[in-house]
C-alpha cells in the first residue's frame, strides 16, 4: 500500500512538473526571445514635433512603453506650442505582443507654454483680476504643468520581421496649474495672479501613427 502511494505521489509530482514547464514554456518567453522595438511618431514629423519611444516585451501578450513628446514652437502660426511630455503604458495584446488589437494604462507628466484651441479668436476678455481691463482674446497664453492618465487603445501591424506600424490614441484625464499671461501687456489675465490657476478636464492627449523598428 505504502509503494502504491509512493508511486501515485511522484506520478502526480511529475505531471505537476511537467505541467509547470510546458506553462512557462508557452506563457514567459527567455530573456533572450523578448523583443524591443524603437517607435516615431510619423504623424507629427512633418511639423516638427518629435514623439519617440521605447516599447519592451515582458510576457507573450505583455509590453511596457516609455515615450517623450518635445514641440519646441515658441510660436506656430501665430500660438505658442511649447510642450514637453513624457510618459509610461503599459499594454496588453489581445493576439500577442506587437501584433493586432491593445488597451493600455498610461501616466504622464507634462511643461507647457501654449494657446489654447479656444482663444485663436480676436474676441474681447473681460480680465478676471482687474476691473475695467479687456485683453484681446488672441493675445493670451497659458504656462505651467499637466499630470495625465488615461486609457489607451490601438492596433499594431506587421510590415516585415523587424518593422511594424501602429494606429493608436489615449483619452484620459489632465490636470494642470497654469498661469495666464497677455503677451502684448505681459499682464496676468486669470483669477490668481499671484499664484498658479488649477483646472482638470477630459480630454484626447495622445495619439497618431508610430513606426517602429526592432531593436533585438
Amino acid at each position: 500500500m505504502k509503494h502504491k502511494f509512493f508511486i501515485a505521489a511522484v506520478s502526480l509530482f511529475s505531471i505537476i512538473n511537467i505541467n509547470a514547464q510546458e506553462t512557462q514554456t508557452t506563457e514567459v518567453k527567455p530573456e533572450s526571445e523578448k523583443k524591443v522595438y524603437i517607435k516615431g511618431n510619423a504623424l507629427f514629423i512633418p511639423i516638427g514635433i518629435v514623439n519617440i519611444g521605447l516599447e519592451h516585451q515582458i510576457t507573450d501578450k505583455i509590453t511596457v512603453q516609455g515615450d517623450v513628446f518635445i514641440s519646441p514652437w515658441k510660436s506656430f502660426d501665430g500660438h505658442e506650442l511649447q510642450y514637453y511630455s513624457v510618459s509610461i503604458e503599459g499594454r496588453y495584446y489581445f493576439k500577442e505582443a506587437f501584433n493586432g488589437w491593445f488597451l493600455g494604462a498610461n501616466i504622464g507628466a507634462s511643461s507647457f507654454v501654449l494657446q489654447k484651441w479656444n482663444y485663436w479668436n480676436d474676441d474681447p476678455y473681460q480680465s478676471k483680476n482687474e476691473e475695467n481691463v479687456i485683453f484681446t482674446k488672441s493675445n493670451l497664453y497659458q504656462k505651467g504643468y499637466s499630470f495625465l492618465a488615461g486609457i489607451t487603445a490601438g492596433y499594431q501591424f506587421k510590415l516585415s520581421d523587424n518593422w511594424r506600424m501602429e494606429l493608436y490614441g489615449t483619452i484620459g484625464t489632465s490636470q494642470d496649474v497654469y498661469k495666464g499671461y497677455d503677451r502684448v501687456s505681459g499682464k496676468r489675465y486669470d483669477e490668481n495672479p499671484d499664484g498658479y490657476n488649477r483646472s482638470g478636464e477630459i480630454i484626447p492627449y495622445r495619439g497618431g501613427v508610430m513606426i517602429s523598428y526592432r531593436l533585438k
